[in-house]
C-alpha cells in the first residue's frame, strides 16, 4: 500500500514537470510573440486599398471598387522618399509630353531694359469722327460716295435729293423777291429759312436770279476725312438729319492695350509711351495715354488702355497690331525672376510652377508662386522661386494631370489626395 502511494506520488511530480516543459515555453513564446502581432495590426491599420482599374480610388478599408464592383486590392505605400507635392515621372512618358525645362536667372524689375512690354492695335480715334447728315427731307437721287475708306473734302458734293418741301419754298423765294421793296421782312424770312436748310448764297442767289426751281438739290460735306462707313443707298427715302456718312479723321488715331489686371497700378493719364508695328520695323512712334477703362474685364482679367498718336502721313492703319514699350510708375530696383508664360497654371485665386527638384531624376514639385508683371510671353515673379531653379516651360499641364492621377497636390486640387469615394 505505501508503495503504490509513493509510485503515484512520483507519477504526478513527473507529469507536473513535464507539463512544466510543454506549456511553460509556450506560454513565454506567445508574450514574446505578442508585440510582433501588435506590429503587424498598426501596418494593416495604416493600409490603403485601390482598384487596379481605376487607381484614383483610395480606400482604408477593403472592398469592391465604387466604379466597377472588382475587389480591391491593397495600394503600394510611397517608399521612394517622395514629397507630398513631388511626383515621379517615367522616362517614357516625358518623351511621349514632350516635358522641357528651363532653368531661371534674376533679371530687373519690369522685364528686359526695365520696361513693359504691350501687345495691341490701332483703332480709329473716335474724338474725330463726323457724321455727314441730310438737311431736309427728300429722295436720294444720286450719291456720289458709295464706298468705305473713300477720302472726302469739305464742300465737296456727296449727293443729290429730291426734297419736296425745297420746291414749295423756291416757290415762295420767287414770289417774294417781287415783293422785296414793299414787304422785306417777309423777303427776308423765306431766305433765312433756305439758309437753315444748308443752301448756299450762291443756291439761293441763283433761284432768285432765275426764276426757275430746281427739283434737286446738291448736299456738300460739311468736313474732310475718309469714309468710315457709308449708311444711306440711292433711292433711299431720308428724313431731315437722317445720317449719310460717318466720316473719320485719320491724322490721328488711337493705340488700344490689354492691361492685366495686377499692371494697372503701373500706368497713368498722361504717360509717354513708344509704339512700333511690323509694317515699318525701324519706325518708332510716340503716343501719350489718353485712356484708361475704369471696368475691367471679367472674362480677360484685363483692363482696356488707349494712347493717341500723331498720323500725318497716315502710315498707321486701324486694324494694325503693334507693340507698345513703357516705363512703369512703380520704379522698384529689386531683382525679379522672369519664366515664360507657358510655365504658370494660373487658376483665378493662385499661381504654380513645377520645379525639377532632381537634376539626374524626373521628379517634380508643385510649387505656388506670386506673379508680377506680364511682359509679352513672360510673366516676372515676385516670390515663390529661387535663382537656378529648373522650371517645366512645356507640358506643364500633362505634369499636373500626372500629379492628380498619382494622389498629389495639383492646379485643382490645393490639399491633394485621390479621389475618395467612402460608402457607409
Amino acid at each position: 500500500m505505501n508503495k503504490n502511494i509513493l509510485y503515484l506520488g512520483i507519477a504526478v511530480l513527473i507529469g507536473l514537470f513535464a507539463g512544466y516543459l510543454l506549456f511553460g515555453n509556450s506560454s513565454d513564446t506567445t508574450n514574446q510573440e505578442t508585440p510582433h502581432s501588435h506590429d503587424h495590426s498598426v501596418e494593416t491599420a495604416n493600409q490603403m486599398w485601390t482598384c487596379s482599374m481605376h487607381p484614383q480610388i483610395m480606400l482604408s478599408e477593403a472592398g469592391d471598387c465604387p466604379i466597377c464592383g472588382m475587389y480591391l486590392i491593397p495600394a503600394k505605400s510611397d517608399a521612394d522618399g517622395l514629397a507630398a507635392n513631388e511626383i515621379r515621372m517615367t522616362e517614357n512618358a516625358m518623351a511621349l509630353a514632350n516635358i522641357q525645362t528651363i532653368i531661371v536667372g534674376d533679371t530687373i524689375t519690369n522685364g528686359r531694359d526695365g520696361m513693359i512690354l504691350l501687345s495691341g492695335t490701332i483703332t480709329i480715334n473716335e474724338e474725330n469722327n463726323a457724321v455727314q447728315s441730310s438737311h431736309f427731307d427728300g429722295r436720294l437721287e444720286r450719291l456720289n460716295v458709295s464706298y468705305e475708306g473713300q477720302k472726302i473734302h469739305r464742300g465737296q458734293q456727296i449727293a443729290a435729293v429730291y426734297a419736296p418741301k425745297l420746291v414749295a419754298a423756291q416757290q415762295e423765294l420767287i414770289t417774294a423777291t417781287s415783293l422785296k421793296e414793299s414787304q422785306p421782312a417777309l423777303y427776308n424770312a423765306v431766305r433765312n429759312k433756305l439758309k437753315l436748310w444748308k443752301l448756299s448764297e450762291s443756291q439761293i442767289n441763283s433761284i432768285e436770279t432765275s426764276g426757275k426751281i430746281r427739283e434737286n438739290f446738291q448736299i456738300y460735306a460739311t468736313v474732310s476725312g475718309t469714309v468710315a462707313k457709308v449708311m444711306a443707298a440711292e433711292g433711299d427715302y431720308i428724313k431731315q438729319g437722317q445720317p449719310i456718312l460717318k466720316v473719320s479723321n485719320l491724322n490721328s488715331v488711337w493705340a488700344e492695350f490689354d492691361v492685366y489686371e495686377n499692371q494697372i497700378s503701373q500706368f497713368k493719364k498722361g504717360q509717354k509711351i513708344k509704339v512700333t508695328t511690323t509694317a515699318y520695323a525701324d519706325a518708332t512712334f510716340d503716343a501719350t495715354i489718353s485712356f484708361i477703362d475704369p471696368i475691367l474685364n471679367t472674362q480677360t482679367r484685363t483692363v482696356t488702355m488707349r494712347a493717341t498718336l500723331k498720323n500725318k502721313n497716315n502710315v498707321l492703319k486701324p486694324g494694325m497690331f503693334v507693340t507698345g514699350k513703357i516705363k512703369g510708375t512703380s520704379q522698384a530696383s529689386k531683382e525679379m525672376l522672369t519664366v515664360p508664360s507657358s510655365a504658370v497654371l494660373w487658376t483665378g485665386k493662385r499661381s504654380l510652377v513645377y520645379v525639377k527638384t532632381n537634376p539626374t531624376k524626373a521628379i517634380f514639385e508643385m510649387r505656388e508662386v506670386t506673379i508680377g508683371n506680364r511682359n509679352g510671353e513672360h510673366y516676372s515673379i515676385t516670390a515663390g522661386l529661387e535663382n537656378g531653379d529648373e522650371i517645366v516651360t512645356n507640358g506643364t499641364f500633362t505634369v499636373d494631370a500626372a500629379a492628380q492621377l498619382q494622389g498629389k497636390k495639383s492646379m485643382m486640387n490645393k490639399s491633394g489626395g485621390k479621389t475618395k469615394t467612402d460608402h457607409k
